[in-house]
């Protein structure tokens, strides 16, 4: 499994090419089985012959620092759409040829002497990538963490999903990725505030003022960003779809891509893949505009102080060289399919097979979650309507909110249970949980004036904290 690197320039991009590996059977270094399979208690490959164990290669990249315009691996390189997704393969244990659809997995067992056979070549097809990260997570674990998951959400989950739920049917699935290194230089300016003290006024119906220090505030620097992954199957990039929940395997995120090793197919042994279809220059785009979220996001404990938060007026950010990859991620993957009249919505718990972090989608039983939140909304409205009419006196304002936050809280119960159950909004906070290094830091703060008697909470127009890569 050694393989030597060397670089090959072309017009527009570098690319990390690998000496190419034989197809076929990987054999036993140590006894020359060809029974190989992946191992999840320890991530490495073991024979079952001699049940010795080995690891591939540690992934050698370029340094981040000194990155200059693209530089992909062989596994990055453009998909072709007229590649062949089935190919044939001599057998070296017995000579027969077996046939290998790379559109489902990229190996398969010869009908004669049970050898695994692989493709290790690059494809033109996108079903094989750069690098991968094995299995760690046991699927007894992953049965664990699902079902307590699952467990906590029963009351309210639908009656014919409790009826048919079973972890037996997990899959274990490697799922497409790119990770992209990249350097960097951010350069932002604007106006940052400083609370000096927050009082109210007025006799009726108070108002609450804020005093607060305006500054012009600029920060340069070089940034440099580590492994950020995005999901490089069109399927998965759709996190708003109705029809799956795909935000949910988007949350199990970030794994430790940084024990990546060189792929080899006989690690998807067992499991289950899915095929990359989107090109980097697909992705350029938003993986620029992530990566400047990184950037503006590393700001926050260097910029603290702001406790008003700050209103970046010019946001300059260059990317000076990145390097792709494509990658196997792993995926413990429980799936459901609710039908909802003629409408399908395909549901998901995932885990996270290397850190077993586990985030799911659970079809709600809609008349009882209904039911239970009128009966709420009765309840509590009409203790509100007492309450309005009878304790509050001179406090309009308090009054008024007490009464609304009552008389809401069918509606209030609803999405608290609705969100606890479908989990929507979960996401991978990649602008926090992504590695970056900032070196050669440039700073300036100057007080322009003081500002009394504000009526919002925080600046006007704050941006600091708003997402451009999620768009």
């Amino acid at each position: 499994m050694a393989s030597k690197k060397t670089e090959v320039k072309n017009k527009k991009d570098t690319i990390i090419q690998k000496k190419k590996e034989k197809n076929g059977q990987l054999r036993c270094p140590h006894c020359g089985a060809s029974e190989v399979i992946p191992n999840p208690k320890t991530g490495k490959l073991r024979c079952n012959y001699c049940f010795s164990e080995f690891d591939g290669n540690k992934v050698k990249k370029k340094d981040v620092k000194g990155l200059s315009g693209k530089v992909k691996g062989e596994g990055a390189k453009d998909i072709k759409k007229d590649a062949e997704d089935v190919i044939t393969l001599r057998c070296g244990g017995c000579g027969a040829e077996v046939v290998i659809d790379t559109a489902n997995a990229p190996y398969a067992r010869c009908h004669w002497c049970r050898s695994y056979l692989s493709i290790n070549d690059k494809l033109d097809n996108g079903a094989i990538p750069d690098v991968i990260l094995p299995f760690q997570l046991k699927k007894e674990e992953a049965q664990r963490e699902i079902n307590e998951f699952v467990k906590a959400r029963r009351f309210y989950a639908n009656p014919v999903f409790k009826k048919e739920f079973t972890t037996e049917n997990i899959m274990g699935v490697y799922f497409p990725y790119m990770l992209v290194d990249a350097n960097c230089h951010a350069d932002f300016e604007g106006e940052a505030e400083h609370l000096i003290r927050r009082y109210t006024m007025g006799d009726e119906g108070k108002q609450t003022y804020y005093d607060a220090d305006s500054y012009h505030v600029k920060r340069e620097f070089d940034i440099m960003v580590h492994e950020l992954s995005i999901e490089s199957n069109s399927l998965r990039l759709d996190k708003t779809s109705n029809e799956q929940t795909n935000n949910i395997i988007n949350s199990i995120m970030p794994f430790d891509t940084e024990n990546c090793i060189e792929y080899h197919s006989n690690y998807l042994v067992g499991y289950t893949s899915e095929r990359r279809d989107v090109n980097v220059d697909d992705l350029n785009d938003k993986v620029r505009r992530q990566l400047k979220d990184v950037a503006k996001f590393s700001l926050h404990e260097d910029m603290k102080f702001y406790d008003r938060g700050v209103h970046w007026e010019s946001q300059y950010f260059n990317v000076l060289g990145t390097q792709w990859l494509a990658a196997y991620l792993p995926v413990w993957l429980y799936s459901y399919q609710e039908v909802k009249g003629s409408r399908k919505v395909l549901h998901y718990v995932a885990v996270n097979a290397r850190t077993g972090e586990v985030m799911g989608s659970v079809p709600i039983n809609q008349p009882l979650l209904l039911f239970i939140s009128c009966i709420i909304e009765i309840i509590f409205g009409a203790m509100g309507v007492f309450l309005f009419y009878t304790t509050y006196t001179n406090d309009e304002d308090d009054g008024a909110a007490l009464f609304l936050l009552l008389f809401a809280a069918g509606f209030i119960y609803y999405g608290i249970i609705y969100a606890r159950y479908r989990n929507k909004s979960a996401r991978h906070t990649y602008e926090a949980e992504t590695k970056y290094e900032v070196s050669n830091m440039k700073k300036e703060d100057q007080l322009l004036q003081r500002k009394k008697q504000l009526k919002n909470r925080f600046i006007d127009e704050r941006n600091d904290d708003i997402l451009d890569g999620e768009k």
